[in-house]
């Protein structure tokens, strides 16, 4: 059985094993139910075999066996327990809880050595099996492990991307014709072949990625989950090389996870939206969590007419009518992102729009540079990334002081908004710029949190959540704030950290910046920075004395 995490002593475990199959794309399908407070849909993910399995893998059977090795010393593997037809008198509450319980009349579909199939609706294992099925009549299969939790996971089944119309385009490439003519290899390789697509063929890709999306299924998948896992596997699939390249998982979410809130408003309507932070988005939708796995992703969102969806995206997505009473809304990120930074906001938000001001101030910040400042900035450079629709390679991207934002907020609130952040937001952006250049994302929310927010701001994305604690504070506190996101564009998303561990110095650099793009933003004197940057050195120096003085000595490591 998994251990339980102590969550102070212990880390947040990242149970994917990336080195062996790597999410390239998300496809969400997803309607939010306030009236249920459920999340369901399906998430499509499209792979590629991960780097360590290439490297140390000549063969299919050596791969998997490291891989075995390496995650059975990472958890205590127990015998698979089955659930039994219409009696379970021995379980305990907790497996219980975790349990497809075949009721009367119900039939157990579990097979002789444990395994559920999707016919069970219910996918609770209080165990984790080991990542290759030694018991299977000696067989090794290959296990996918992906990061999950409080999750009912109903159904995970092979995608027949062959079958998609259109899609023989993909089956033409010369790397084809040496490969089996077998359906489950060409499938695996018209997935390569759409995932590996060049960047200038991102609108190809993404319609492709739809439509393989919709495409039937070709078989059910076996699966178990855990407290902090899901595992999958395919009966006879024994390396990563030949497990299946896109794979539909169709599921809801918990009231009790915790990668999303459901609260009120500050005017008392129903929303729900994603911290993150916590456990990052495991309870969201089933992914791969370490900052290593970068991704990109599409989401359709329907929910109840009157709300507003928000998420990570590209495009300002306009709501479309799906039958009376649902919208439907569509996003997408072509830049390839960890699954830990998707986001989403829905609730009865308005837009604060003060269109005279903002046409005027984006009309006269955003060619402010001088020519000769610009001059020297934009020569051109070779990004170093993998391959995407990068806007430090977009020469209109260059010249763009202020992206393209939105502001939304509760009603009660859209006075504020419109008196201090409306007008903030070009500012700090057109810093932002002077300062670090080509903004990595081509436009911008920004959404004033329920009042249960526990931080004064996130960002995401596309997207910045703020603290309804930062409008009463006036320009100062607003300001700054504002410009400590802004910053994390760069350090944060853009640039990364390599693993948890290191997730502090995007902070550090957030936090410097911060100083920097507010005194640009209020185009203070020499005099004045120095004066503001000491006056807010020395108030952080004392705080952090403090801390240091009246916390215990283990809640001054950083984990």
């Amino acid at each position: 059985m998994e251990t339980q995490l102590d969550s102070v002593k212990d880390d947040l475990p990242l149970m994917a094993n990336t080195s062996y199959m790597l999410v390239k794309h998300y496809i969400l399908d997803l309607d939010v139910d306030f009236r249920t407070k459920v999340i369901e849909g399906t998430v499509v993910l499209f792979f590629e075999p991960g780097s360590r399995y290439r490297k140390t893998s000549s063969t299919g059977k050596e791969g998997c066996q490291s891989q075995c090795d390496e995650t059975c010393e990472m958890r205590t593997s127990e015998p698979c327990h089955v659930p039994v037809a219409g009696v379970s008198p021995s379980l305990s509450d907790t497996e219980c809880n975790d349990f497809a319980v075949c009721g009367e009349g119900e039939e157990d579909t579990s097979d002789k050595n444990g395994n559920h199939s999707n016919e069970e609706r219910a996918s609770g294992i209080s165990s984790s099996k080991d990542c290759c099925d030694i018991e299977n009549h000696g067989n090794k299969d290959f296990l996918l492990v992906l990061d999950c939790c409080d999750l009912s996971v109903l159904k995970v089944e092979e995608v027949d991307v062959a079958s998609v119309s259109g899609i023989e385009k993909f089956t033409r490439s010369a790397k084809l014709t040496v490969v089996s003519k077998e359906l489950e290899n060409l499938r695996n390789q018209i997935v390569h072949e759409l995932v590996t697509l060049p960047a200038h063929r991102w609108k190809e890709q993404l319609y492709y990625f739809t439509r393989c999306s919709q495409a039937p299924g070709c078989g059910e998948l076996l699966f178990t989950t855990g407290a902090w896992s899901l595992e999958i596997r395919k009966s006879g699939i024994q390396t990563p090389t030949d497990f299946p390249r896109a794979v539909r998982i169709r599921y809801k979410t918990k009231l009790e996870g915790r990668s999303v809130t459901w609260t009120t408003d500050q005017n008392g309507r129903p929303c729900v939206y994603t911290m993150g932070s916590p456990i990052n988005n495991r309870a969201l939708f089933p992914c791969q969590e370490p900052p290593v796995a970068l991704s990109t992703w599409q989401a359709s969102v329907r929910t109840a007419a009157g709300f507003v969806v928000l998420t990570s995206g590209e495009n300002s997505a306009e709501p479309v009518q799906l039958q009376e009473g649902i919208l439907s809304w569509y996003y997408y990120v072509t830049m390839p992102m960890p699954a830990s930074t998707f986001t989403i906001a829905v609730g009865c938000w308005q837009e604060v729009k003060q269109q005279s001001f903002t046409a005027a101030a984006q009309t006269d910040i955003e060619f402010s540079l001088p020519s000769s400042q610009t001059d020297c900035r934009w020569h051109e450079e070779i990004c170093g990334h993998v391959e995407y629709p990068c806007r430090f390679q977009n020469p209109a991207a260059r010249l763009q002081a202020v992206i393209p934002y939105r502001v939304f907020a509760p009603w009660c609130l859209m006075e504020r908004c419109e008196e201090h952040l409306l007008q903030l937001i070009p500012q700090c952006l057109s810093a932002a710029y002077t300062t670090l250049g080509i903004h990595p994302f081509s436009r911008l929310d920004v959404l004033i949190v329920p009042s249960n927010f526990s931080s004064l701001g996130m960002a995401s994305p596309h997207i910045i959540f703020l603290s309804q604690s930062v409008l009463p504070g006036g320009s100062h506190l607003c300001g700054t704030r504002l410009c400590h996101e802004i910053a994390h564009a760069w350090f944060g998303l853009a640039i990364g950290a390599h693993d948890w561990t290191e997730e502090w110095i995007s902070e550090g650099f957030a936090t410097f910046l911060e100083d920097i793009f507010w005194a640009r933003a209020q185009q203070l004197s020499h005099d004045e920075v120095k004066g503001q940057q000491e006056l807010k050195a020395l108030l952080r120096w004392r705080r952090l004395r403090d801390e240091v003085q009246n916390s215990e000595e283990e809640l001054q490591v950083l984990r």
